[in-house]
């Protein structure tokens, strides 16, 4: 009879390891996070009801709304937004921050 194969405990990685390494590898991270600023959005804005269509592009998240009442409280509001939907993106841990073409967010622009 054969003997098992025996995996070494030095070469064993962490599953946040292994996923990290997939992520990159199969390049899902700008598309996944992308995914994840959305989800910043309706979790911190309380707009996801009235929210039509998403954009991110360049640090700049596009909301259109179908509500221009839920639009204008939403605009005096919009800096604490983007500090409050940067802080839920930091405590994700799907949210990349080390991917170059989607980060942090840096402006909101509501239509």
């Amino acid at each position: 009879m054969a003997d098992p194969v025996r995996i070494h405990r030095k070469n064993a990685l962490s599953m946040e390891e292994v996923v990290d390494r997939f992520i990159k590898q199969m390049k899902l991270a700008a598309g996944l996070n992308t995914q994840r600023i959305f989800a910043a959005w309706d979790a911190c804005s309380g707009a996801a009801p009235f929210t039509l269509k998403r954009f991110f592009r360049d640090g700049t998240l596009y909301i259109t709304l179908s509500s221009s009442v839920v639009r204008n409280q939403l605009y005096f509001q919009s800096d604490s937004l983007v500090e409050k939907m940067n802080l839920w993106l930091s405590n994700d841990g799907l949210f990349t921050d080390d991917n170059r073409s989607v980060g942090y967010i840096s402006r909101l622009v509501l239509k």
